[in-house]
């Protein structure tokens, strides 16, 4: 793999388990409220929903990084790019229907890894 598509996919890892952290164990928690701008009665009556999104992402960043040290390489970007078209319709989900920003944080990094892909 090229070295800049390793980059952008381990961006994207990483901003999935900082998913992950902020919705399972920070929901409840001030900066939690004040990063997802919640009040703590929202916040309380959500957390079981924001614990179960933060699960997902962390399957999300599992999954780049099982297809990342996959060893056969006929279908590692088959892997990486179905995890990768997964985050990126999440996103545009999440971003039309929840928060604009999602845009912009989740689907557009997705979109230009797999740009990426295909160009190198």
């Amino acid at each position: 793999m090229e070295n800049i598509i390793i980059i952008l996919i381990g961006f994207i890892i990483i901003e999935h388990f900082i998913f992950l952290y902020l919705e399972m164990f920070l929901w409840t928690k001030k900066s939690g409220r004040k990063i997802f701008a919640n009040s703590i009665e929202d916040a309380n009556t959500t957390k079981i929903l924001a614990a179960n999104q933060g699960l997902y992402n962390g399957f999300l960043a599992m999954g780049l990084l099982f297809g990342i040290f996959y060893l056969h390489t006929d279908v590692k970007y088959d892997i990486i790019l179905f995890f990768l078209c997964c985050i990126l319709i999440a996103g545009v989900f999440g971003g039309l229907t929840a928060k604009k920003s999602i845009l912009y944080i989740q689907a557009l990094p997705a979109f230009i890894t797999i740009i990426m892909i295909y160009i190198l």
